[in-house]
């Protein structure tokens, strides 16, 4: 949901998934930015690859859990981020 917004912009949609989570909701999103995947409270980690290369999964957990993954992309760039 973050492709194209300014950042003060995923800023307000933080505080919207905050505010939907403090009311009971779940918020369950498909994101590529690291700066709202670094936020997120669980990732499933798929890939390796896009289309028929990815769909496996790679790794799952807290952001704290996903950077100690050997098999995570993610892992990688996450790790700069915490």
């Amino acid at each position: 949901p973050t492709t194209g917004l300014h950042f003060h912009d995923i800023k307000k949609l933080l505080k919207s998934f905050d505010a939907l989570i403090s009311k009971g909701h779940s918020v369950i999103v498909i994101e590529h930015n690291i700066e709202l995947i670094k936020c997120a409270d669980y990732i499933i980690d798929l890939g390796p690859e896009g289309g028929e290369g990815g769909g496996k999964l790679l790794a799952e957990g807290t952001p704290e859990e996903i950077i100690k993954s050997k098999t995570s992309f993610t892992a990688k760039y996450l790790k700069e981020k915490l």
